[in-house]
């Protein structure tokens, strides 16, 4: 204390210098924070490159669509595939998917039981063979950060099988506004289900405030894969669809592949595992390529995805054709790209969610009005997919000409927090001949919802939904620079 003292008497300081001085080392430690938690190292086996092999590789998709009596019809794959791969499995399931739960939001619609299926599913399989391994890693969204404890995951544990929720503490903050400050505050706190008093955003069950003080963060683990040995190998689904009740009813895009690409995937759902203190089985297996006549395909997450994707649109030359069919499109770099090819010759068609449905709420369009408004600008043309109450959730991009072809494939919406080391993403990149399955499948897909072909109503022209104005112009930037959104 007398230390103290003989500092204030030597300094001479006024109570209003004490605070001052304060205020800014309270400042400075919230920058410092800020700062470091946006550029800090990421944990080990994230932002990876998959080695480029020739593989058997698959194209599924869900359609919803209006048929042409106006009825909507769905034309769905991927969730019956999923299912299908679990019941092949001999000794090992590792399903990582993003939205895991049967909230359908205030929709009243009628939707698919996806999470109380995919629930049984994997208890059924484990009670036939005792002895398989099934690991489900997901997002903590579905519990609310803790807030709640979902039937489901008790149903599964009690059946032994392992539910991980992801760790998102050491992710990059994409929301370093709010990161800055929770991660000197709040990160320990933890959160209990009994005592909720707040409205869920997702459900009916009242959650705390340490869930939405986490939910600011906008972190996530968002990637979407199975990985199963099957009695013809390994085998791998990395799509864009959640087995999510309230997603039920959206399109969306998958690709299968097997062998050691399959094994990519594992590896990389490792690392989930480490960075969530969750054991992921290992495999050790030799390297196998397929016959050199098949495509060759890649695994790549995070910032991986991008540099790719970016790789693609830049090195395409004049007279290609470039289809991208996306549920957010926002990233600055890629809109400059994607301009810049039309700009040199290059052929696009650019297919996006009008961004005005959200499980029965209404959204305001951003960001990809916006985008669509500065692509229609340049030239480009944008359609929209004829949502009515669901989603277009694709994210897939194809370079083609007669010759070659290059897919990418996946999880990662196109902006800045799915594309630049904050989310866990994962996609398959696919290249060979354009005459391959794979890519006929995939053109077929989108040139199908492009054109409205088959009676499928699937799209609509771009002044349905065009939207120029530069208020929101100027805050989609806002939103997109500064990770205050949810996109």
């Amino acid at each position: 204390m007398r230390i103290f003292q003989r500092i204030h008497q030597k300094l001479n300081w006024s109570r209003r210098h004490y605070v001052s001085v304060l205020i800014g080392l309270l400042a400075l430690g919230y920058l410092s924070s800020a700062v470091y938690h946006s550029y800090k190292p990421l944990p080990e086996g994230l932002d990876f490159t998959g080695k480029l092999r020739h593989a058997e590789v698959k194209f599924i998709a869900d359609q919803t669509y209006m048929d042409a009596q106006g009825k909507q019809q769905q034309q769905h794959h991927i969730f019956d595939e999923m299912l299908k791969m679990i019941d092949e499995a001999q000794t090992t399931i590792v399903l990582d998917m993003f939205l895991f739960n049967q909230e359908v939001g205030e929709s009243t619609l009628l939707q698919r039981q996806l999470t109380q299926q995919l629930t049984e599913t994997l208890i059924l399989k484990h009670g036939v063979q005792p002895n398989i391994e099934i690991k489900v890693i997901t997002d903590p969204i579905n519990s609310v950060y803790g807030g709640v404890m979902p039937q489901h995951y008790q149903k599964l544990r009690a059946a032994g099988i392992n539910v991980i929720e992801t760790d998102l503490t050491p992710l990059r903050a994409s929301n370093p506004l709010w990161s800055g400050f929770w991660y000197i505050c709040c990160q320990g706190l933890g959160n209990n289900v009994e005592k909720g008093w707040l409205p869920n955003p997702f459900g009916n069950e009242k959650i705390t405030l340490r869930s939405y003080f986490n939910l600011f963060n906008f972190k996530a683990n968002h990637r979407k894969t199975l990985v199963v040995d099957t009695a013809q190998g390994w085998k791998a689904l990395v799509t864009s669809a959640n087995p999510h009740d309230g997603s039920s009813r959206h399109s969306n895009v998958a690709l299968i592949v097997t062998g050691n690409t399959a094994i990519d995937v594992l590896k990389t759902e490792q690392a989930v595992g480490r960075m969530s203190k969750g054991d992921i089985p290992m495999v050790i297996v030799g390297e196998f390529e397929a016959e050199k006549s098949l495509p060759q395909v890649q695994l790549l997450t995070e910032e991986a995805i991008y540099e790719a994707t970016l790789t693609l649109i830049k090195t395409a030359k004049p007279q290609q054709q470039i289809d991208l069919a996306m549920f957010y499109l926002s990233e600055r770099q890629i809109v400059k790209a994607l301009i810049a090819a039309h700009q040199r010759g290059v052929k696009l068609r650019v297919l996006l969610d009008p961004n005005k449905d959200a499980f029965g709420r209404q959204k305001n369009g951003i960001p990809n009005r916006q985008v669509a408004s500065e692509l229609n600008a340049a030239g480009i043309t944008v359609r929209w997919c004829n949502t009515q109450g669901e989603q277009c959730h694709s994210k897939m991009i194809i370079k083609h000409d007669a010759a070659q072809a290059e897919l990418i494939l996946g999880s990662a919406n196109f902006t800045a927090r799915n594309l630049k080391n904050y989310n866990l993403e994962s996609d398959l990149r696919v290249l060979g001949v354009a005459k391959a399955p794979v890519f006929n499948d995939a053109n077929q897909y989108f040139d199908t919802a492009w054109e409205n072909l088959d009676g499928k109503n699937m799209s609509v022209a771009y002044s349905q939904y065009a939207d120029e104005s530069q208020l929101k112009y100027a805050l989609y930037g806002l939103m997109e620079w500064s990770g205050l959104s949810t996109f």
